[in-house]
């Protein structure tokens, strides 16, 4: 499969940075809960090299998978990396003893974390760090000034290309815009949850990607009785449409579903080919919920 025939073509977030729409989200590539090795670390590898040879020129990982397991995975499976392929990194979190997600947003916490990512992956530089600085699935107010200003004296020292924020508010990503120029924005942003709305149209006006974390659902699958009806009427799973929708939803929009199994990233690929009618597509944007969590 060529870059040109997965669904949704690509996005360009630089100049030296265009990838395909339909990425791979490296995540579940570690253990149970994100924590600790994979049971099958051969199959591991073999759905990253999959991912590769279908074309995917975007990978998102972060060095607290694991911790550190995913990317050691990614280095064993593709390093040296081919050209055009791009590997999105985060920091702003680290794993405790428990497998928690406490956050790490010192400067001395950040900086460690990118040359923990450098190290892990095998670069010299990367190619985009988001800051993720909010909770779980939601921003949270506050200044992310200060550890936004950490990533923009590393990326003048070389050692990070582009910038992005995850779980940020409006006014978070214009503040960190101030500091430096911002190439993504991840957040949690499915069908059934749809608080970025506005903010996806703002987004796309200015040429920045946005990349929906958990966008069949995360740990628990995604629920829309709309979304179920749909796919019961084209013959097709909900996955299908969720996926499909996305990248039909906005042209900014750039897919990382994750999965630790070759056949399902085989499946997600030909379901995000999916093209939805008109008909559906405009009841599926007529439902979801629209709180106002990311302009807080």
């Amino acid at each position: 499969m060529t870059v040109q025939s997965l669904p949704g073509g690509t996005f360009t977030m630089a100049k030296d940075l265009t990838v395909t729409r339909m990425g791979y989200g490296a995540m579940q590539l570690a253990g149970p809960h994100v924590f600790g090795p994979p049971a099958d670390r051969a199959a591991a590898v073999a759905v990253l090299r999959e991912a590769v040879e279908r074309g995917i020129t975007h990978i998102d990982t972060s060095d607290f998978y694991g911790p550190y397991v995913t990317n050691q995975i990614i280095k064993e499976a593709l390093h040296p990396y081919s050209a055009g392929l791009h590997l999105v990194t985060k920091v702003g979190a680290r794993r405790d003893a428990e497998g928690g997600w406490p956050k790490a947003l010192s400067r001395d916490e950040l900086r460690q974390a990118v040359h923990s990512n450098l190290e892990n992956l095998g670069l010299d530089a990367l190619d985009v760090v988001n800051l993720r600085v909010g909770g779980l699935d939601a921003p949270e107010p506050g200044s992310l000034a200060e550890p936004f200003t950490v990533l923009a004296e590393l990326q003048q020292e070389g050692l990070i290309r582009h910038l992005g924020v995850s779980t940020v508010s409006a006014e978070q990503i214009e503040e960190a815009r101030s500091i430096a120029p911002v190439v993504c924005v991840q957040n949690f942003y499915n069908l059934a949850n749809r608080a970025d709305d506005a903010l996806i149209d703002s987004l796309a006006e200015q040429g920045i990607a946005y990349v929906p974390y958990f966008p069949i659902g995360g740990f628990s699958p995604l629920q829309s009785d709309t979304l179920h009806a749909v796919a019961g009427r084209l013959e097709t799973t909900s996955v299908a449409v969720a996926l499909a929708w996305l990248l039909q939803r906005s042209p900014n929009i750039l897919l990382i579903p994750g999965t630790s199994s070759v056949a399902h990233l085989r499946d997600n690929i030909a379901a995000a080919a999916l093209d939805l009618p008109e008909k559906e597509l405009a009841e599926l944007h007529a439902t979801g919920t629209r709180s106002s969590n990311s302009r807080s």
